[in-house]
């Protein structure tokens, strides 16, 4: 009788124990409501968001949420850069705005297989891209009529700080 009366006690210390260690657990959920992205449409934009997304408003409607607000949040900092990634910025912005929706994809895969590189290896095809970008106009050009066959796929890379186009 001693021993079940016992066993009765470890099993109602375990319970007690369970109970206490999950009410001091913090939730596995948001205490709060989840709150989506908002997706402001073109003509909600303040006038100096439109003035720096610019190069993005033929496209606008079609971005989702995410992607609207980290464009936005892009225009939030813009003022504090310097003109030099300001203009950098434009430049971005208009040639990601030129590419069909399937180079995008395409450079979106790039980017994200670059970034699983080894940072030895992604420092390697950073550097091809610096030399490549101090060549003069004409040797890329040349570059640019090899056939494809002989080149390695492409890598849509914007202009001006090594980097894959992407969508911020």
């Amino acid at each position: 009788m001693a021993d079940a009366f016992r066993a009765l006690i470890g099993r109602f210390l375990c319970c007690l124990l369970v109970v206490v260690a999950g009410a001091l657990a913090p939730p596995l959920v948001a205490a709060g409501p989840v709150v989506p992205f908002r997706a402001p449409a073109w003509t909600e934009l303040s006038r100096s968001e439109q003035s720096i997304l610019a190069p993005l408003q033929p496209e606008w409607d079609k971005f989702d949420a995410q992607r609207k607000q980290k464009w936005i949040g892009l225009a939030k900092r813009y003022p504090t850069m310097d003109p030099d990634r300001q203009e950098r910025i434009q430049t971005q912005m208009s040639t990601w705005a030129r590419l069909t929706p399937e180079e995008r994809r395409a450079a979106r895969e790039r980017y994200k297989s670059l970034k699983q590189l080894p940072p030895e290896k992604r420092e390697e095809v950073k550097q091809k891209w610096r030399e490549y970008s101090e060549l003069p106009p004409e040797k890329k050009r040349e570059l640019a009529q090899r056939p494809a066959a002989a080149m390695p796929p492409a890598t849509p890379i914007v202009p001006g700080n090594g980097t894959p186009a992407t969508s911020r």
